[in-house]
């Protein structure tokens, strides 16, 4: 792996090099502050007052520095507009078309100048999340609420980009006006707004929605992949290899994960009236529906290592052990066997290749698909996740085909096992291995950003590089070193414990919130059939309705947080009031005095789903900015973190269900939540102790 600071070095634009922010310098300066409060020859206020003259001197000389370079962008629109005026009067195609490029010319320096606010942008994070480090201040409240809408101030003017904005807007009009209303006589304001396919404009829009932090629907439903990116941002267009790319296998990838979801959760309404008919307890549904899980936590793991070598493969094993586990899961019923019914679902955790799919997005598609692959990762899964039970319910019926039984517990093994079978024979056909690139082409960069600027842990190293003049390149390679990572290898985590060692507290406890929102959604809807029939007499069909009406809310849900909600509030103000309501939801399905009814079951239960879906989003969209940049590539990778803590959550909930039972049906549902209800408890307060350093 390259080094941070040599990439960057690569990338820097040598004649602003004495304007970006001088961070090496700053974290020195912190280092002396530190030293001199400790030996008593300096106090906190002094230390306070010295740092934030500094900080405003260096935002004061970006600030300075964007006006002019916005100056000048201003000044070569305003001449390509008066060369557009003229070509009006008098037509000319080739003019038009050395027009145009001469924007899309404007629109690629635009670019640089965004690229170099960005790495200001984030140096600024950085140094003030160091500071807080050090001496456990909240500076940056401190200074953000002091500069934020001050006068004087320009520190709004790093982090809104106003006049970059209109210069954006600028270009994409004029050249919006020049490719799709060339000799018509209404005005493109006149007309319901086009997209305007052009990459130029796309990455600038991207560029600025990046900058300020703005999100919306698919990006927001994207977050959920936690499909992590290690590249660094770069402000030139350079091409994307697109032989890695196939539609129809990116396609493959998320029928795999669709029908995976649905697999999973088929047999939720039915696994309690399964169990019984084998002569076992019906709380033993919890084993049962987590034995899959149980399997998927070492399925994750070989298939992340295996998808560093092959992609279809992976997948035709898992079809395979997705087919014969559902045969297994099927036929345990004529062979009465509890056995055979829960080896068949471990079958089919072992070819959980979720981690092959979310690998294939983050690797073989290119940038400007990837946040649309990853919101299709994303909706399959829901989408799977509603149909699984919705399925069940259809399979209401019963009949014999030679010596095996088709019924309402059989069917859904049948039916999925078929749809593997089909899903393989698609795989085998249309599924093109990807194209390995050598370790040269792996070193190409696309046209935008492709990770929010504060992934790059790595950054505290490379932004020294461009900021101070080369002759000094040797003395800043020696103190290179970050605070949040080790000074040895930069490579990705051999192990699992090696990915642990890199998280810092508040990864961990994002971490933590994931585990608590898989636990209290896995009890919800595993219980469900039990508790359900127990309080309120429901049939299968019913469960399997109530189920499925929790799962379409998946998207609905995303769509509010995505495109209204995310743009009102910090993601950490919505994790925390997220957090709070699952705790609500969890108190109010508790079964205590008064006689439990089915609008205080529904009700309770809807507000818990669908807070832990809004918690999930943000809690990935915050865990994948402070992530270390190490943990987005090789076996052990971020996604594989999160998985592992989901699948445990679901495990540990599954078991506690039926262990749970052995207490009786009449206390399963306060037994089971109670558990619940104490994480849940502990993530806010984690949460509250972590507040300030979830960016």
């Amino acid at each position: 792996m390259v080094a941070f600071g040599k990439k960057l070095k690569e990338r820097q634009i040598q004649e602003w090099q004495g304007y970006y922010i001088n961070y090496k310098l700053m974290k020195k300066r912190v280092k002396q502050y530190g030293h001199q409060i400790e030996v008593g020859t300096l106090d906190r206020r002094h230390v306070l007052k010295d740092f934030s003259r500094m900080l405003d001197c260096q935002i004061e000389k970006i600030v300075l520095f964007l006006l002019e370079q916005q100056g000048l962008l201003a000044g070569r629109i305003a001449k390509l507009n008066e060369d557009q005026d003229a070509l009006q009067q008098e037509p000319d195609i080739a003019k038009l078309s050395q027009l145009r490029e001469n924007y899309r010319d404007v629109g690629r320096d635009l670019l640089k100048l965004l690229f170099f606010v960005e790495i200001n942008a984030v140096g600024l994070r950085k140094i003030l999340k160091k500071f807080d480090k050090r001496f456990g201040y909240r500076f940056t409240d401190y200074y953000v609420k002091t500069r934020a809408n001050h006068p004087y101030s320009q520190l709004q003017q790093v982090f809104k980009h106003v006049g970059l904005g209109a210069v954006v807007g600028a270009i994409s009009r004029n050249l919006h006006e020049l490719q799709e209303h060339q000799g018509s006589f209404l005005s493109i304001y006149d007309q319901s707004v086009l997209p305007l396919e052009d990459s130029v404009v796309d990455a600038m829009k991207a560029a600025v929605d990046r900058l300020s932090h703005s999100t919306n629907f698919l990006n927001f439903l994207a977050q959920h992949a936690l499909i992590m990116q290690e590249e660094l941002p770069t402000p030139i267009e350079e091409s994307i290899d697109d032989k890695r790319y196939h539609f129809m296998s990116l396609i493959l990838n998320l029928a795999n994960t669709f029908l995976y979801m649905i697999n999973t959760y088929i047999i939720v309404p039915t696994a309690d009236d399964y169990s019984m008919s084998l002569g076992a307890p019906a709380t033993v549904c919890g084993i049962v529906i987590g034995s899959m899980a149980v399997a998927q936590v070492f399925s994750s793991v070989y298939f992340s290592a295996w998808s560093n070598r092959s992609y279809f493969r992976p997948l035709v094993f898992s079809s395979i052990a997705l087919l014969i586990g559902n045969v297994m899961y099927a036929m345990a019923y004529d062979f009465k066997s509890i056995t055979i019914l829960l080896l068949g679902r471990l079958f089919c955790g072992l070819g959980s290749a979720r981690a092959v799919n979310r690998r294939y997005i983050s690797d073989c598609v290119p940038l400007k698909l990837r946040m649309q692959a990853s919101a299709g990762f994303v909706s399959a899964s829901a989408l799977g996740m509603a149909c699984g039970p919705a399925l069940a319910g259809l399979l209401q019926t019963e009949f014999k085909i030679y010596k095996f039984t088709f019924n309402q517990n059989t069917l859904p093994g049948w039916v999925m096992a078929v749809g593997w079978f089909f899903y393989m024979i698609w795989l085998c056909i249309s599924f093109r291995e990807p194209f390995r690139p050598t370790q040269d082409t792996n070193n190409n960069f696309g046209l935008v950003l492709k990770a929010e600027p504060t992934r790059n842990d790595a950054l505290e190293k490379g932004l020294q590089q461009p900021l101070l003049p080369s002759t000094e390149a040797n003395q800043d390679d020696e103190d290179c070193g970050s605070d949040d990572e080790s000074e040895g290898s930069r490579g990705p985590a051999n192990s699992l414990r090696s990915a642990y060692r890199l998280l810092t507290p508040s990864v961990k406890v994002q971490l933590l919130i994931y585990f608590m929102l898989k636990y209290a959604m896995e009890i919800l809807l595993s219980e469900s059939s039990v508790v359900t029939t127990y309080y309120f007499g429901w049939s299968t069909s019913s469960v399997a309705i109530f189920l499925a009406c929790l799962g379409l809310t998946v998207l609905p849900v995303n769509i509010i947080v995505g495109s209204y909600i995310s743009n009102m509030f910090e993601d950490r103000q919505i994790l925390l009031a997220s957090e709070i309501m699952v705790c609500v939801g969890i108190l109010l399905s508790f079964h205590i005095l008064v006689p439990y009814t089915v609008p205080q079951y529904v009700c309770s239960g809807l507000i818990m789903f669908v807070s832990a879906e809004v918690l999930e989003g943000v809690n990935l969209s915050l865990l994948s900015r402070v992530m270390s940049s190490r943990l987005s590539q090789g076996t052990y990778n971020g996604g594989l973190l999160s998985t592992e803590a989901g699948t445990l959550a679901r495990v540990v909930a599954d078991v506690t269900i039926t262990m749970a039972g052995y207490l009786g049906q009449k206390t399963l549902l306060n037994v089971t939540l109670l558990p619940s209800l104490v994480i849940c408890i502990t993530s806010i307060l984690a949460t509250c102790f972590t507040y300030n350093s979830l960016y």
